[in-house]
């Protein structure tokens, strides 16, 4: 006797189209079928019946309606994620079809998270490029919450920078580089600049460069402040525009809170001065996180590879 799971997968490789699947999508991004099927140039009825094939080929029900339209179920929500990534997919076997008849050797997008971009990311392309002169390589800069949902929907290959530890984890296959820490930072002219054995009182007049609300050490941070008697800075800026922090650091009075792998090059050549105060939290792994179940290509495991060599190499 064929069991559920057998029987399904059985429809899916004899039945399922990807029109079926593009309309899928399309009810999930418009909330409704009507809309859909408008975007897609086919008729209502003949939206309404493929997504009634779509439930019983797969035995599930897919939305639920509501006086708005529609809405997915838990189902529909899991059909249309791995929909979505079907269709990323086909995007990634096209471009590197076209990047191979262009002459270039591949295609590899790499999303960054600050804690990479400066020194590591540089290394690894040119270790790449030294050995595959004609890849392609994309980059696309941005916190774990903007790129992670690109890397499990198949449009980014690996993000690079620290590794989640709760949010996402369960659906990547994370691999360590190196550990990395937090440095207090100001510019060269700053009132603290040069001063030793900082206490945190003497930093609390002064505004701060922070890291946007959502990420980890954010939350590190505010807690700290909090247990701080309840700090709050006269001045905060959130960014994550390495560029605008070192210039904002430079004229004005400010603290950035940085990685040490960021800022390790400026503090050397003195655009920049580390603080003689031991940053209490942010300590941990900066590393590359790829979907669990997912293949690279040719060219994103020659990246990978090169991000290890460059993280092993990176101070010497």
């Amino acid at each position: 006797m064929i069991d559920r799971h057998s029987r399904i997968v059985d429809r899916a490789l004899t039945r399922l189209k990807l029109r079926q699947l593009r309309l899928l999508v399309a009810v999930g991004a418009h909330g409704s079928i009507q809309n859909a099927a408008r975007s897609l140039g086919i008729s209502q009825p003949a939206a309404t019946k493929m997504i009634q094939d779509l439930e019983l080929d797969f035995e599930v029900k897919l939305f639920e309606r509501t006086n708005r339209g529609v809405v997915p179920t838990v189902f529909g929500e899991t059909l249309i994620r791995h929909g979505k990534l079907i269709f990323a997919q086909i995007s990634n076997a096209a471009q590197e079809l076209d990047d191979l008849s262009e002459g270039n050797a591949g295609r590899v997008v790499v999303g960054t998270l600050l804690a990479a971009s400066t020194s590591l990311l540089p290394k690894a392309i040119e270790l790449v490029l030294a050995e595959r002169p004609n890849v392609a390589i994309k980059i696309s800069e941005g916190t774990n919450e903007v790129l992670m949902p690109g890397l499990l929907s198949g449009e980014i290959d690996m993000v690079v920078g620290r590794l989640p530890s709760h949010r996402h984890r369960n659906k990547l296959r994370q691999e360590k580089l190196f550990e990395d820490h937090i440095l207090a930072v100001v510019g060269p002219d700053h009132p603290l600049a040069g001063k030793t054995g900082i206490s945190f009182p003497q930093a609390k007049p002064f505004g701060w460069i922070l890291p946007p609300l959502e990420t980890t050490l954010r939350r590190q941070i505010d807690h700290f402040f909090v247990a701080q008697q309840q700090y709050v800075p006269a001045v905060s800026i959130e960014s994550v525009s390495y560029l605008s922090n070192r210039a904002l650091l430079q004229s004005r009075d400010l603290i950035g809170l940085m990685p040490a792998e960021v800022v390790s090059h400026d503090v050397q050549n003195g655009h920049l001065a580390q603080l003689d105060w031991q940053v209490p939290f942010g300590h941990g792994p900066i590393g590359v996180s790829l979907r669990g179940n997912d293949d690279l290509s040719p060219a994103g495991r020659a990246f990978k590879a090169a991000l290890h060599i460059a993280a092993q190499t990176r101070h010497v």
